[in-house]
């Protein structure tokens, strides 16, 4: 009795831990849930609009009010430099307004910055 016990802990452990795709979400959806709070793909919320921000300039998108930090970083938003920003935005841009602490899973930055990649890209995103 004592292991079907652990058994079952066990189970119930892995399956808390596993991302929840029962309404279609993809990992890298997921992983944006905790962006959606300040930021969008179709509109600037408190942080700037997400569309179109791979190759474009940090701190250019219209209709923002950015920091002077990160106005004068002159970062090109790309897979490197959102990996950087993604991992410490308050170390790696110094003054930025950007209050979020980071991520530090790899994996976890990989699967959010591929996703932005497409969905910033996509035609849908892009109307």
């Amino acid at each position: 009795m004592t292991n079907l016990i652990k058994v079952i802990g066990v189970l119930l452990l892995l399956l808390s831990n596993t991302p929840n795709y029962a309404n279609g979400e993809s990992a890298g959806q997921l992983a944006y849930n905790q962006c959606i709070g300040c930021h969008s793909f179709g509109y600037s919320r408190t942080g700037p609009d997400h569309c179109g921000v791979i190759g474009r300039q940090a701190g250019t998108a219209k209709d923002y009010d950015y920091s002077i930090a990160m106005i004068e970083s002159a970062i090109v938003w790309d897979q490197q430099t959102l990996d950087e920003f993604l991992t410490s935005p308050l170390s790696f841009i110094q003054g930025t307004t950007m209050g979020f602490v980071g991520i530090s899973d790899p994996q976890k930055r990989q699967v959010l910055i591929e996703y932005i990649k497409e969905k910033s890209s996509s035609l849908e995103c892009n109307q």
